[in-house]
């Protein structure tokens, strides 16, 4: 009978375990308040409680949030679950939840994960700054070479034009002197005539 009665109990605890799991977002609201409470303490502890430390405040929760809301996952194993974050190739567990409560872990990690996180985002916006700077740096050399490429075209314009104006005044010429032997041959006939 004892032996039954332990085993109803044993099923009547992992039954109430598996229907008070915490949702995800039970876990996000857990960490959201966890990362507030750390950014709170930093933020007094390094810059006082004025204006610019609630700015600040309120930029590393938002930013923290972002982050929670793309890389947080659950992994649901039905008495219980945790949350995990892939961090650098690593899966980095945040908090674990059963009986309908959310145990986070020390702040300590909480702090160096939202630094990793933190620090990860500043290396993406940094490398698509730097592809920016890369893509206006390629328009400008584009541009240079569509300039360049243009002037050389207008002075092979203006050398053929020139070329052309050279011709038709050496062909003028030519014509000229051809008339001037032609008159000179003629006179040169009209006095061997007259002779």
């Amino acid at each position: 009978m004892k032996k039954l009665l332990g085993v109803i109990i044993v099923l009547l605890v992992a039954v109430l375990m598996a229907l008070t799991v915490p949702d995800k977002q039970k876990h996000k609201d857990a960490m959201m308040e966890a990362i507030s409470e750390y950014v709170e303490e930093e933020a007094v502890e390094k810059l006082g409680d004025n204006i610019l430390s609630k700015l600040g405040k309120s930029v590393v929760v938002k930013t923290a949030e972002v982050a929670l809301n793309s890389k947080l996952k659950v992994d649901n194993y039905y008495l219980f679950n945790t949350t995990h974050v892939r961090l650098k190739g690593k899966d980095q567990i945040l908090s674990l939840g059963l009986f309908g409560q959310v145990i986070t872990f020390d702040k300590k990690m909480i702090r160096e994960k939202l630094e990793e996180a933190m620090k990860a985002k500043e290396e993406a916006v940094s490398e698509k700054e730097a592809a920016k700077e890369s893509a206006r740096e390629l328009k400008r050399l584009k541009k240079e070479e569509e300039k360049r490429q243009k002037q050389l075209a207008k002075e092979q314009k203006k050398r053929a034009k020139e070329a052309a104006k050279e011709a038709k005044r050496k062909a003028k010429e030519a014509a000229k002197e051809a008339k001037r032997k032609a008159k000179e041959a003629k006179r040169k006939a009209k006095e061997a005539r007259n002779s």
